[in-house]
């Protein structure tokens, strides 16, 4: 049974985006597929074993036309846009639309990843994304979650800038 499953792993994997990235970086993780579409954000970490605080959501962000920035946050909680404008030193900023995710990710909303982005984007992460000892993140694909250590996210995103964002 074992061995069905690592074979099972294998192939998921290579059609999880950040499964892909996470595998090219040799750092470990686990898959959760959620049996059936969460109703609500604390269905989905209760599906996953988890509190709502190990769950991090990967918001992104308009500066300009045709420029985003993906910012990590822990939990329902809300991103204050006070301090997200002083951190980045704009004006102005705004929500990205669902088409704009998905030209600028490759994803659907509710399964955008920082992992596997097909171009380079600026990252900032609330620090209570840190805070638990485990945590899940989007996959690149609907449905389906990356377990991991926070350490192991850290070690993934490479360059990315660690804030107070979160309200």
């Amino acid at each position: 049974m074992a061995a069905i499953y690592s074979i099972m792993r294998v192939i998921m994997a290579n059609f999880i985006p950040a499964a892909q990235a996470l595998d090219l970086l040799g750092i470990p993780y686990r898959l959760f597929e959620h049996a059936s579409p969460p109703e609500s954000f604390e269905e989905a970490a209760r599906q996953r074993g988890q509190s709502p605080q190990q769950i991090v959501r990967s918001l992104l962000f308009r500066l300009a036309e045709g420029q985003f920035i993906m910012v990590l946050t822990a939990g329902p909680g809300q991103i204050s846009w006070k301090r997200l404008r002083a951190a980045l030193g704009v004006a102005r900023i705004s929500m990205a639309s669902e088409a704009e995710v998905q030209a600028a990710t490759g994803f659907v909303r509710g399964a955008v990843t920082p992992l596997g982005l097909p171009h380079p984007m600026q990252i900032l992460a609330d620090e209570s994304v840190f805070v638990p000892n485990e945590i899940s993140i989007g996959s690149g694909v609907q449905g389906v979650a990356i377990i991991l250590k926070p350490t192991d996210l850290q070690s993934a995103l490479g360059q990315f800038e660690i804030g107070k964002f979160a309200v």
